[in-house]
């Protein structure tokens, strides 16, 4: 066949995943119960198949060549799914066993309700949810797909935005009495989650407000406790949409600069909510059949169904 690529030996391509994970011919020889001599005949035999430089020498590190660097998408991709096949084939009573993480803001807010729904789509699956925050290893942690909360940049996954997750600043009654103008905001702590470090950044830079070093903050690990803090008057928070719904409606926040202050922000600097998946894993049908689903589904409708007020005026 023309344009037929001859693959270089498999095993070769295994040490250089091994080394790729590891950034160490020794930390990869341990793993893989050889000697680092082996490892780099190898890497050696690898590069000589492909012709390529994959590795240099830097003192007693290596650091990965651009060309590695390419190649490592691949393999790590490559991989994962083989292992994926081996597990599905050799696990048959777990064959159509769905393993979903969501964040857990997500899960409660978004997914929960709506499950019901999914098994009038796919009624033979076994459907597992778990919440874990942080991005899991697929594969260690036996998770079929994920839904992340972050700003994209998964590029070695199939990633699709399922709703964004714009946010409202808020604040009690009694802080938002000091708040005139948006450089008020610095006179008090910030509270944010731990994993949107650039979240509080991105919004004074676009309230054209200087910021400085000494900016007080507080990261949580978790919106609910982030929420629970501006509630207790702790700092001025960033609650979504739906929580800052109940929260303004009752009085117990309000919003000092406005219901759509942030409302002209670029849309690369909103946080959403992404579902993450190795490519390998959508050609098991049911969890295909899931990725679907999940894509389909008009997450926003719950904040049509009861929108905010237009504003919240600053107080006098």
């Amino acid at each position: 066949m023309a344009g037929k690529v001859r693959l270089p030996p498999l095993n070769a391509l295994r040490v250089f995943h091994a080394v790729v994970q590891h950034k160490s011919f020794r930390h990869a020889a341990d793993e893989l119960l050889v000697t680092p001599q082996a490892v780099g005949q190898q890497i050696k035999l690898l590069e000589d198949s492909l012709q390529v430089t994959l590795f240099e020498r830097k003192g007693r590190s290596i650091e990965l060549t651009e060309s590695a660097i390419l190649l490592s998408h691949y393999v790590k991709a490559a991989f994962e799914e083989l292992s994926e096949g081996v597990r599905r084939v050799t696990k048959s009573t777990y064959r159509d066993r769905i393993n979903l993480n969501a964040s857990p803001y997500f899960a409660t807010r978004y997914l929960l309700p709506r499950l019901a729904l999914f098994r009038e789509v796919v009624p033979g699956a076994d459907l597992r949810l778990t919440t874990m925050v942080d991005l899991p290893d697929f594969g260690r942690d036996d998770i079929d797909m994920t839904v992340q909360w972050g700003y994209g940049g998964w590029p070695d996954y199939e990633t699709t935005l399922l709703v964004p997750d714009p946010k409202i600043i808020c604040c009690t009654p009694e802080i938002a009495a000091n708040i005139k103008s948006p450089a008020d905001l610095t006179r008090f702590t910030l509270l944010d989650t731990v994993k949107s470090g650039r979240l509080w950044p991105d919004i004074l830079r676009h309230l054209q407000v200087e910021q400085s070093q000494g900016d007080r903050s507080i990261g949580f690990d978790d919106a609910a406790t982030m929420r629970r803090a501006t509630l207790q008057g702790i700092g001025v928070g960033l609650v979504s949409v739906l929580d800052a719904e109940e929260d303004l409606r009752t009085g117990a926040l309000v919003a000092p600069l406005g219901r759509d202050a942030l409302a002209g922000m670029r849309p690369e600097e909103v946080p959403g909510f992404y579902l993450i998946v190795p490519r390998g894993h959508l050609r098991v049908k049911a969890v295909a059949a899931l990725h679907r689903w999940l894509v389909q589904q008009d997450w926003l409708s719950d904040l049509k169904a009861s929108p905010l007020p237009k504003a919240v005026p600053l107080r006098d």
